[in-house]
């Protein structure tokens, strides 16, 4: 749920690409078991609370990075970064929040691939990428994707699809912003000043309609914390292992997840069309990945100057 950035490949990258999947997967595990704890625990709650509980939890487990965080002296421009990411994180996790308690799990899932689309769109007006035919293609596939999803003038397109899709473009402008302040900033501070800000935003809004939780809904969102951090944690781990090109495609298995617990537990009808939509948007993000990847590497046939 939350942006994380991704850490420097060490040199360990390649030999280990089974151990790499395998966290991947495990990664995926925990942050399906994020989605389900959510539809759970958080339908008592409004989106703003149950948002503040989460990351007021999760500020635990950042402890021990509090004496390199008190440390830090950032200019007043790093800090204007910082807040402006924690405000668009702040609002992409209220609407996630309600989307999560308002469309089935399938849909939130499906639709949270779009956030790399955003990323590479975002990267070419603001910091100037330029933008190859392919990679216009892949985009162009995505947005029929979650029209297919969506399939407005079909069926309603409820009030969570359209919190859904802000959700993605806020998660995706927090990315932005991450890859910017990792320049300058440690990557596990840019974490740990994210949680912090995205908490101090949450409090006067979820006091402003604050319902008071039970136990279970306390232990459920302390365990929505823990699902997201360890799930974070994996993702670093296997981005170590392996390349982005081997580990990515194990996130997409997330959405049979989502399809199999919603269909079980909550009684959720599978939707074909989901489906479809879903694999356009997958095919295209990984098209844009496995592209990246390459180009990085230094892979592409000699005689072609093609940019990604």
């Amino acid at each position: 749920m939350a942006t994380v950035t991704v850490p420097p490949i060490s040199p360990e990258t390649d030999s280990q690409p089974l151990t790499g999947m395998l966290w991947m997967f495990v990664s995926g595990l925990s942050f399906v078991g994020v989605n389900v704890f959510v539809k759970i625990f958080g339908q008592g709650l409004p989106a703003a609370e149950s948002a503040f509980l989460r990351f007021g939890f999760g500020l635990l487990f950042l402890l021990p990075l509090a004496p390199a965080f008190l440390r830090q002296r950032p200019t007043r421009r790093i800090m204007g970064l910082i807040w402006a990411r924690g405000g668009l994180h702040a609002v992409g996790v209220i609407c996630w929040f309600y989307a999560m308690t308002s469309i089935p799990l399938q849909e939130v899932t499906a639709i949270n691939y779009l956030t790399p689309i955003y990323v590479t769109l975002g990267a070419a007006v603001f910091f100037g990428e330029r933008l190859a035919m392919r990679r216009i293609v892949a985009i162009l596939v995505a947005i029929v994707g979650v029209m297919v999803i969506l399939r407005p003038g079909v069926r309603e397109v409820e009030p969570g699809h359209l919190a859904m899709l802000t959700t993605t473009a806020c998660f995706g402008a927090s990315f932005l912003f991450a890859k910017r302040l990792s320049e300058e900033m440690n990557p596990a501070l840019v974490v740990a000043w994210m949680s912090v800000t995205v908490t101090v935003l949450l409090a006067p809004l979820a006091l402003m309609n604050w319902v008071q939780p039970s136990l279970a809904e306390l232990g459920g969102m302390a365990i929505v914390a823990g699902c997201a951090t360890f799930g974070h944690y994996a993702m670093t781990r296997a981005f170590r292992l392996a390349p982005v090109s081997v580990t990515q495609p194990v996130t997409f298995l997330q959405l049979i997840w989502a399809t199999l617990i919603g269909a079980a537990a909550f009684g959720e009808a599978a939707d074909i069309w989901v489906v479809v939509g879903a694999a356009m948007i997958i095919s295209a993000v990984a098209y844009v990945t496995l592209r990246e990847a390459r180009l990085k590497r230094g892979q592409t046939p000699a005689g072609i100057t093609e940019s990604a």
